[in-house]
């Protein structure tokens, strides 16, 4: 297929950091190009550059041309980027968060990105919505009125991804610069998202898709280039660039680390809402439990209501009821904790990109958790933010830069490291492993077993990776539409399920060695 865009001698530097070393690409239209790498590799910088723009700080240099458009020369971003942006090539960043406004209803961002770039011209307001309603469809989302008046904090984290999707899909661009578009999805919905992909570049549509995801990469791209350490590694079709993947094998999960039997965290019967009067019920009697030393993960659905149990557990959701206790006696709502049980329950979250203040570097931010919740100097918790920082593979390098110069990998680690300076009983994960490679993620797990063997430290996994869930749960809760469908002892859940939702989730793990799944429009139970 003829090149859509071509990238020769692309360069990135903050500083002295060389963040991109003469980095060739090409993507063409039709296809799905796949741009893979370990966190930090510059797979983002990469991306951002096809739209001519760079992070505050970062120089360009070397050629970038879209549809024959100069838009990166060596001088830098060039004048006729703004031409491309929206119109020719469309951007889709990692967090959906950084791309949806929080004070506007989906719909009417999505007619006006419509009447903006994708009909290009004077049109009426219904073509415009039309034309909005579809790309809801096309990204998997129902395109009703009720969908099109929420707004993003009203989705769950899978469902906003998609709606960031249509946002992208909205200008009706050549090229869709999708930056981990599986982040957030449940096995069922990545594999929909993986025929949704195949449709986009049979339609004509050019791909270039950022992704640690190699199961996705090797269900739907044609080709693939490997980043390390911003160079390009290796490059040609994916089934060379990438190794096969293993089949499917029926295994017993690994043995658990044995916990002991007092519980740290238990929410009984559990019932959240969203609006003043009870409106919008999301948690229907949930209970959940975690013992000392012992590990309870969370999986269900999209939309499934995971989030908004995290929420409660830590004090952030106030609209609920039914006790949450911490080792037997009440836990209040966050504002009302004292210091001893705000240290007691730490929750890292799956966007953590704006919980890092820009004017600080993130290791001084790690360690200031030490210093206000364990009375730490500043210099022992900077030596102890250190130690953990180094166990969860971030360097030296990275301790001394801001949270704009981190990839969202490199932040996700430094969240989970802030939360351990506070040396919590029980620690809250909230898909913590989604932005991470291989590599990172079993240094997350590693801190995770180290932590529940020597400090007895209880854990609840919120996932969708249930190759995770195997390896780490003692037991498993699934949810389906705010309800408990399926618990007890993980293994018994993963074996033996009793719920349509547990084998369905279940059947969509292994991308690419089952048949496709329709792409029917995602439910949309609010968050």
């Amino acid at each position: 297929m003829e090149p859509v865009i071509e990238v020769r001698g692309l360069t990135a530097r903050a500083g002295t950091a060389v963040l991109l070393d003469a980095v060739d690409l090409t993507v063409a239209g039709g296809e799905v190009t796949a741009l893979v790498g370990p966190s930090g590799s510059g797979k983002t910088t990469a991306a951002l550059a096809l739209l001519g723009e760079a992070a505050p700080g970062v120089r360009l240099s070397g050629t970038v041309r879209v549809v024959g458009i100069p838009v990166v020369d060596a001088d830098g971003p060039a004048g006729a980027a703004r031409d491309v942006r929206g119109r020719i090539v469309s951007y889709m960043p990692q967090h959906p968060a950084h791309a949806l406004n929080p004070a506007r209803r989906i719909g009417s961002v999505l007619t006006e990105l419509a009447r903006l770039h994708g009909l290009r011209g004077t049109v009426g307001r219904s073509a415009a919505a039309d034309h909005a309603a579809e790309a809801l469809r096309t990204a998997g989302l129902p395109d009703d009125i009720a969908t099109r008046r929420r707004f993003p904090h009203q989705f769950s984290g899978g469902q906003r991804q998609r709606v960031a999707l249509a946002q992208v899909l909205a200008g009706s661009p050549r090229v869709l610069v999708l930056d981990e578009p599986s982040t957030g999805l449940d096995t069922v919905a990545r594999m929909r998202l993986a025929g949704q992909l195949t449709r986009l570049a049979a339609d004509g549509f050019a791909v270039l898709l950022l992704s640690h995801d190699h199961d996705l990469v090797r269900a739907v791209a044609a080709r693939t280039v490997l980043l390390d350490r911003g160079r390009v590694s290796a490059a040609g079709r994916t089934s060379d660039v990438l190794p096969a993947a293993p089949r499917p094998v029926s295994r017993t999960p690994p043995a658990p680390v044995t916990p002991a039997s007092e519980t740290v965290l238990d929410a009984r019967g559990l019932t959240a809402w969203l609006r003043p009067g009870r409106q919008g019920e999301i948690l229907h009697e949930v209970t959940v439990r975690v013992p000392e030393a012992g590990c309870t993960a969370v999986v269900g659905p999209s939309g499934s209501g995971k989030t908004v149990l995290a929420r409660c557990l830590a004090g952030l959701h106030e609209r609920h009821r039914g006790p949450v206790m911490f080792r037997g006696e009440p836990l209040p709502v966050l504002r009302h904790r004292t210091v001893r049980q705000i240290r007691g329950v730490q929750y890292v979250w799956q966007e953590v990109r704006n919980s890092f203040d820009e004017r600080r570097t993130v290791l001084e931010q790690v360690a200031r958790t030490a210093v206000r919740l364990r009375g730490l100097s500043a210099p022992q918790a900077e030596r102890r933010a250190r130690q953990v920082w180094e166990r969860l593979g971030l360097t030296a390098e990275h301790a001394t830069r801001h949270a704009g110069a981190l990839s969202g990998g490199e932040l996700q680690r430094a969240a989970l490291a802030r939360a351990l300076l506070a040396e919590p009983d029980v620690l809250i994960c909230d898909e913590i492993t989604t932005a991470l490679d291989t590599v990172s993620t079993e240094l997350v797990t590693a801190e995770l077993t180290r932590l529940r063997e020597e400090s007895a430290t209880a854990v609840l996994w919120i996932g969708h990776d249930l190759a995770l869930v195997e390896q780490l749960a003692d037991d498993l809760v699934v949810l389906h539409a705010g309800s408990v469908v399926d618990s007890g002892d993980s293994r018994t859940v993963l074996t033996s399920p009793r719920s349509e939702t547990t084998r369905l989730l279940l059947r969509s793990r292994h991308l690419g060695s089952v048949p496709a799944l329709p792409s029917e429009p995602a439910p949309t139970d609010v968050q």
